[in-house]
């Protein structure tokens, strides 16, 4: 302390005096106060621009809007549009200081804009830091988060942590590579199977904007069709983005880029890959280092330069759906870039969904599929064992797997693997009846009841043991098992082949090849591992379980997933066999037999459309609790063709089991409502409820009321 204040000039730490006379001299001769970190108090202002316009990190509704502060002029230079910056957020009126508010807790934020004046006539306070001066939010990519948040009634700043990935400083640090030079156009090869399929890459190549649906034709092709897709889009000079449902499959597709156009040429973009990879291979796409992206549903806001083709493979996979606010479709987000940047769009699958049918019957694209004869050159034979099958096997009596499915099998073992598809993971199987296949559920509590082994039966719930079991819908006494798990199957199929290897995939390990040589391979449905060579046959368990889930899309699903395991067998002039175990009438079932993926959600979309369902229709689910929704649903300014279905409860999440994303909390009881509109009305709607959150947020609403834009599950 300074002998100003009456003390020792020594000090507690017993500084000298000329240390301190220098300090002091330092003092007076500095030219300005020296700027505070975080509160520039009594620094000199930007003199050109000195406002800035900041996007702070709130993802809550009735913030979602920009708030202006002054700009240092020591933060001038760096203070540029797109960086990350830090700002004092929460200061009150009383809180002002030489004419700058102060005070407030730090928060991130992205600079939006600098301008001359501000719209907010009170004091403004400084930016506190700027945490890069690397611009990552581009006016595009800005455009298109705003975008997708009036979509989806959420927030800016939500979605945009959703589309730039936390910053690391020494991915940062280093420099990109310099871009290559575009590449030579690759020749159509395979995308001549399709009917104008040629023209779809020739037309890329010359910088056109095509925008199609493209059915796959089964095989290993479509990856390598796929790169060529982005190889023509390149070489007219623009950029690719391509969105894939899991690591696996960015694999395939990270394979086929890297052989068609070598190292250096697109970037791999996926959360396996850890944070600094991450984001030093953003980085360099955001500089224009590299022009191409494959990656999972993050990549769908890849700031690609020049952006020229977007790609979906897959599109009815539930990974595409963002789990977290405001849960956005990796589908609608590519359409918004599509339409609003002016490039090409192409949807691709082996099978087809509803909302890929519309956007061809709309016109809005157009069908990128293969003649029958190339259908049926590629694609495996397909036989079904139906319920009547099943009563007249006495191989399926006395165990799971039939006659038919047996046969093909063992024939298929004579020259490769065989695969298993099994709907469920685990062991232990849920049971219902024999005759009239009503779930099997306690007497005491209605929990549903498994078989642990050959002789005793257990309810999940409970835990009580059920000796003396009858069906209360038809008086039977006979049970099977409901859906039986892949570990159990395994086994039953070890012990059926004892001389073949038995290979599991499914959640606890996914596989992503297996050799071609003669082995069993268990899969759950999405888990499929791929053969070299191709399977040499395949079964496809327990389809009626897929089919009876109570969902709009059950049948839709169901068909995705066999034709996702059929496409890897072999075809069938090379002996390719698929046996699916469902009744043969059933529409799904009679789809995948003549192989007609297409002509199933063409059919589909016409009886959604009688019935006003999505995709021609909008909808939208609000979700609380009993009082909470109902004052959400009196208050919210509706459109005036809008129709409120009903409320209904909701199934309570029981403590200690597994919570599905949106589910209500372990406990709770909760209602939902659904909202639906007619086409054209969808804007409103998603309008409306995102201003009745906000206003119910601002007034400190305690319960929560969660608002879904085209859910994925309505039951």
């Amino acid at each position: 302390m300074s002998s100003a204040d009456g003390r020792s000039e020594g000090g507690a730490e017993g500084a000298p005096p000329e240390q301190l006379a220098l300090i002091r001299e330092g003092v007076r001769q500095a030219k300005a106060p020296k700027a505070k970190p975080r509160t520039w108090r009594g620094a000199a202002l930007a003199k050109e621009l000195p406002v800035a316009r900041v996007l702070v990190d709130k993802g809550v509704l009735h913030l979602d809007r920009y708030f202006d502060y002054a700009v240092p002029e020591e933060l001038d230079a760096e203070a540029q549009p797109g960086v990350r910056v830090r700002v004092r957020f929460g200061a009150g009126r009383h809180r002002v200081r030489d004419g700058r508010r102060e005070g407030g807790g730090l928060i991130d934020g992205f600079l939006v804009e600098r301008r001359a004046e501000s719209d907010y006539a009170g004091p403004l306070a400084a930016l506190a830091q700027v945490v890069s001066p690397e611009p990552v939010l581009g006016p595009e990519l800005l455009g298109l988060a705003r975008a997708v948040a009036d979509r989806y009634a959420g927030s800016l700043a939500d979605v945009l942590q959703l589309a730039v990935p936390p910053r690391n400083a020494r991915a940062e640090a280093k420099p990109s590579p310099a871009p290559l030079p575009a590449p030579a156009a690759p020749p159509a090869e395979s995308w001549a199977r399709y009917t104008h399929g040629a023209a779809f890459v020739e037309s890329l190549a010359r910088g056109g904007s095509p925008r199609a649906v493209w059915n796959a034709l089964p095989g290993p092709e479509w990856a390598d069709e796929l790169a060529r897709a982005v190889g023509a889009t390149l070489a007219s000079g623009r950029g690719a983005l391509v969105v894939v449902p899991d690591g696996r499959t960015v694999s395939r597709v990270d394979a086929a880029l890297t052989a068609l156009l070598g190292e250096g040429r697109h970037a791999v973009l996926t959360a396996e890959a850890g944070p600094e990879k991450r984001y030093r291979e953003w980085l360099a796409v955001r500089r224009g280092s590299v022009r191409a992206v494959v990656g999972t549903r993050a990549a769908m806001f890849a700031p690609v330069r020049d952006l020229g083709l977007v790609v979906l493979w897959d599109d009815g996979d539930g990974s595409h759906s963002e789990p977290h606010a405001p849960q956005p479709h990796a589908r609608e987000v590519l359409l918004l870039r599509a339409a609003h940047d002016k490039c090409g769009f192409l949807l691709g699958s082996w099978s087809c969904t509803v909302e890929a049918a519309q956007l061809v019957e709309s016109g809005w694209a157009a069908p990128l599929v293969a003649a029958r004869d190339q259908v049926r050159a590629c694609a495996p034979l397909i036989r079904t064992v139906g319920d009547g099958d099943l009563a007249r096997d006495e191989a399926a009596r006395a165990a799971r797997l039939p006659t038919p499915a047996w046969q093909a099998v063992r024939e298929g073992l004579r020259h490769g693997p065989v695969l298993v598809q099994v709907p469920r993971r685990g062991y232990v199987p849920r049971m219902a009846c024999a005759q009239c296949r009503a779930p099997a559920r306690c007497r005491h509590c209605a929990g549903p009841l498994e078989a642990r082994d050959a002789d005793a039966l257990r309810c999940t719930w409970c835990g009580r043991d059920e000796a003396a079991w009858h069906c209360p819908e038809c008086g039977g006494f006979r049970l099977r098992a409901q859906v039986v798990g892949a570990r159990r199957t395994a086994e039953e199929l070890g012990r059926a082949f004892p001389a073949v290897p038995v290979r599991t995939s499914g959640r606890e390990q996914v596989l992503d090849t297996v050799p071609g040589t003669p082995a069993l391979v268990v899969s759950t449905p999405g888990a499929e591992p791929v053969a070299e060579g191709g399977y040499a046959a395949a079964l496809l368990l327990d389809g009626w379980a897929m089919l009876s889930r109570p969902d709009l899309r059950a049948g839709e699903e169901a068909l995705r997933r066999w034709i996702g395991a059929s496409a890897l067998v072999r075809g069938q002039g090379a002996g390719g066999t698929v046996v699916v175990v469902a009744e043969p009438t059933l529409r799904p079932v009679q789809a995948l037999v003549r192989w007609d993926p297409v002509g199933h959600a063409v059919r589909e979309l016409a009886e959604r459309a009688e019935l006003g369902f999505p995709p021609v229709s909008r909808m939208a689910a609000v979700s609380g609790t009993p009082d909470a929704l109902a004052g959400f649903l009196a208050v919210v300014e509706l459109p005036g063709d809008a129709e409120v279905l009903g409320p209904v409860p909701l199934p309570v999440t029981d403590a200690g089991r597994p919570r599905r994303v949106g589910a209500p909390p372990p406990g709770e009881r909760w209602e939902r409502a659904l909202v639906r509109v007619p086409p054209g009305s969808g804007a409103a709607l998603a309008a409306a409820l995102k201003a009745a959150q906000a206003a119910r947020m601002a007034r400190g609403g305690s319960e929560p009321v969660r608002i879904r834009i085209d859910p994925p599950d309505i039951g």
